[in-house]
């Protein structure tokens, strides 16, 4: 039987708020008839000083008698810091992830801006990264969603017309702290207020040791042993697994044939000692999450 198609197709418009941080940031999923869902992360600020350890151990290397390859010319010239392009990545991550959710249609960025102070050089050297770093995310959204900037004082005046409550403790885990004015920023996205949904999905990204030659401190004997690495047991690291007796969790390190488990919400370990034939794949990640 022949069906007929439909006269026309109409979707609703799926709105991203984003509030960005410095240490924890926000994103509220609406439509125009409510909130499908809040975010709150945590923003991976580990990176420079992970990069200043791996510089000083190279150094510290080639001041020593050891096998090492010749060193290379500077390939960093033009391109965004490490730690710049770890922050403005997490963010473009969490919002691919929920692309795979919901059909994402425009993304609302509140847009950071800052002043520059006379005399003040350590103050003025921390927005060239700001702004090229931002200015990286803004064409990679442009690639797939409708972008949206708004400045931070069109959002105050929008959460005060509101009646919006705003905490002023940055590091709580409360919808009043960041996620108010990622819910603001996607009221003005679709021009209209929405009902407020308190309830937060806590992303925590994980900070996984990459893989080094060796640990910092000698071990007996003035031997250094072997350090790091995104592998253990043929699972990737961060990665959730369905265990036999601790149920829901993500796996961590390895030793002796081993790897160790971790609780998803808290990060708790919970064994050091699981046989990787107990786990259960499910799924790559690089964070855990927790409702709160």
């Amino acid at each position: 039987m022949r069906r007929n198609k439909p006269s026309d197709r109409k979707y609703q418009d799926v709105v991203v708020g984003v509030d960005v941080g410095s240490k924890r940031e926000a994103y509220t999923v609406a439509t125009v008839n409510h909130v499908v869902l809040n975010i709150l992360t945590n923003t991976p600020d580990w990176v420079k000083a992970s990069v200043k350890t791996r510089r000083e151990m190279r150094r510290g290397r080639r001041n020593r008698k050891t096998p090492r390859r010749k060193n290379r010319s500077n390939r960093a010239i033009g391109k965004l810091a490490p730690s710049t392009k770890a922050r403005w990545q997490a963010k473009l991550r969490v919002l691919n992830w929920l692309s795979t959710l919901y059909p994402i249609t425009d993304v609302v960025v509140e847009d950071v801006k800052a002043t520059t102070r006379k005399g003040s050089k350590k103050w003025n050297m921390s927005f060239s990264p700001l702004e090229v770093g931002k200015v990286w995310l803004y064409t990679e959204i442009k690639k797939f969603w409708n972008l949206y900037l708004v400045h931070g004082y069109e959002t105050k005046e929008w959460r005060d017309m509101s009646k919006y409550k705003k905490s002023s403790n940055k590091l709580n885990d409360c919808w009043e702290a960041h996620n108010v004015d990622s819910h603001v920023l996607c009221e003005i996205g679709l021009g209209g207020c929405i009902k407020s949904f308190k309830k937060i999905l806590r992303l925590e990204f994980l900070h996984l040791h990459r893989r080094q030659l060796h640990v910092l401190q000698f071990a007996k004997e003035g031997i250094r042993k072997l350090y790091g690495g995104t592998r253990s047991m043929g699972f990737k690291r961060g990665s959730w697994i369905k265990h036999i007796k601790y149920g829901l969790c993500y796996i961590g390190g390895t030793s002796k044939e081993r790897v160790s488990l971790h609780e998803m919400s808290t990060g708790k370990r919970l064994t050091q000692t699981a046989k990787p034939e107990d786990c259960r794949f499910l799924t790559y990640a690089t964070w855990r999450m927790s409702y709160v």
